[in-house]
């Protein structure tokens, strides 16, 4: 028997290790693609992924500004903060997401930050001004982009405008809390503009999510845009709403219902599958799609497939392989990582529960280091092969890079037989999850492809090129490893019982 010491290390290695084969054999699975960063190229929206949180439901770091709060009441403050979100940052990474998205921080009376008081001020529950500049820098630094929300109306009765004399006609009540602004006044538009600009001029943040559009026309939306543009021309603006205003990110109301219905369950109707993306398949002169399977105002999708009895995490699974490999900017909202369910805010906005590890979450990652290498699964062109009985089948590709996407979201093994005038001849396609390699037995011969049931895949097309020799290094490197730590482990254990 080896001590408690020596098991304990054993255990902690044996993880380390089986992390480690996982990455490499990853790593050289997708090395043989022409791969180009995300980081690395001009700001193009279609190059990232966000993650969308609320700041007061994720993490509370600093017990200093929790005013008030009350995590029995689902309506009032938890304590999430600045300082939260930053202790976070290694999750971030993990998961793999290059934009966070953090909601409103304005000062507001709500937990969201939707029922904003003023503009000019950073909510003090989540921190201060100097907190929010920190944690941006450090997200940077990291590589990760902040976005955050600008609510152009139902802000608060209380709002810092509103009790400024001669500002009556600057508003009008949306409820008993409520007002919305009257954005066809001169004044009001330019007040609105000025705190946007004011706002991401102070904070670097690299996007603005216009919320709450309300009565606000096309030409003010455009006026806003162009003078958030003109602050920082790389800045994204994009809404969470349809609108006609040049966004960068296009919204179709149909999205989260569409594709709700299509993977709640298996064997669903999938004809639908392309109606979110719009008329921007393959048009470069369309503003990319918001790809969502839900958002922090919607039912979440575990409801969904919850609801047909299904089991939610790998419903997830199947939903999230499709969002983010069709065309557009696939936009998660914090917990479907946990599954976290919900119908209502109350329910759905649930604390963000670091203690549920799900698969779904190495998933994630997996994903992501697949996406962001892939310029292809980005921004390349896209073709739908099959889409039947649940059976959907499309290639990505761009220049010399190409991947055939197979989601089987049926009850049943699948097969879908590839014609070489898709890819050519002599042609191999390599399995990256579940590690099988599809090659045709003779010149001319379809390619057959077989996979399992409720499992996506996604196969980079090479040249034929016989054995994997940089997964073969991989492999043998793994054994070594392994092998070498089992004999150290075996000496200390020796030395142990001689001392």
């Amino acid at each position: 028997m080896l001590d408690s010491s020596i098991e304990e290390d054993f255990e902690l290695n044996v993880k380390w290790i089986s992390t480690a084969v996982a990455s490499i054999l990853l790593a050289t699975a997708i090395g043989a693609a022409p791969a180009v960063s995300a980081k690395e190229e001009t700001p193009e929206i279609q190059n990232e992924s966000i993650y969308d949180v609320l700041i007061d439901r994720f993490f509370d770091k600093n017990v200093e500004n929790d005013y008030n709060i009350n995590a029995k009441d689902p309506k009032a403050f938890h304590g999430g903060d600045f300082d939260g979100i930053a202790t976070k940052l290694s999750y971030f990474q993990d998961l793999g997401f290059t934009m966070l998205s953090l909601g409103s921080v304005f000062s507001s009376e709500t937990y969201d930050g939707q029922a904003v008081v003023d503009y000019n001020k950073i909510e003090r529950h989540f921190g201060t001004g100097k907190e929010f500049s920190s944690l941006i820098g450090t997200l940077h630094k990291n590589h990760i982009k902040t976005m955050a929300d600008f609510p152009i109306n139902n802000v608060s009765k209380n709002h810092a405008w509103v009790l400024e004399k001669g500002h009556q006609d600057w508003y009008e009540l949306a409820n008993s809390d409520r007002i919305n602004w009257n954005t066809s006044n001169t004044a009001v538009q330019d007040a609105l503009v000025q705190a946007a600009v004011d706002f991401v001029g102070k904070y670097k943040v690299d996007g603005i999510r216009l919320t709450e559009l309300g009565k606000a026309n096309t030409e003010f939306l455009n006026k806003m845009i162009t003078a958030l543009k003109q602050k920082n021309k790389d800045l994204y603006v994009i809404t969470n709403e349809p609108s006609y205003a040049d966004f960068d990110l296009k919204v179709n109301k149909d999205t989260i219902d569409t594709y709700q219905s299509i993977f709640k369950n298996v064997d669903q109707d999938s004809s639908q599958l392309e109606k979110p993306l719009g008329n921007s398949i393959n048009d470069t002169s369309q503003k990319p799609v918001a790809l969502m399977l839900d958002d922090l105002y919607s039912a979440r999708f575990t409801h969904a497939s919850a609801e047909e009895n299904m089991f939610p995490p790998t419903r997830i699974k199947v939903a999230l392989g499709a969002i983010m490999t069709l065309p557009g900017v696939p936009i998660v909202s914090y917990g479907t990582e946990i599954a976290q369910n919900g119908v209502t805010t109350d329910e759905s906005h649930a604390p963000m529960d670091f203690r549920t590890k799900d698969d779904i979450i190495s998933y994630i990652e997996d994903l992501q280091s697949v996406r962001n290498k892939s310029k292809a699964l980005r921004t390349g062109k896209f073709k739908l092969l099959e889409n039947k009985d649940g059976l959907m089948v499309y290639e990505r590709y761009a220049g010399k890079e190409k991947w055939i996407i197979v989601v089987n979201n049926t009850d049943k093994t699948k097969r879908y037989v590839l014609d070489p005038s898709v890819i050519g001849n002599n042609k191999e396609l390599h399995g990256i999850f579940e590690k099988d390699i599809v090659r045709q037995q003779k010149e001319d011969e379809k390619y057959n492809i077989v996979l399992d049931r409720e499992l996506v895949e996604f196969y980079q097309v090479t040249d034929h090129k016989g054995i994997n020799i940089p997964y073969m290094i991989a492999l043998g490197l793994v054994y070594v490893i392994f092998i070498t730590f089992i004999v150290l482990l075996l000496r200390r254990g020796r030395r142990g019982k001689k001392a």
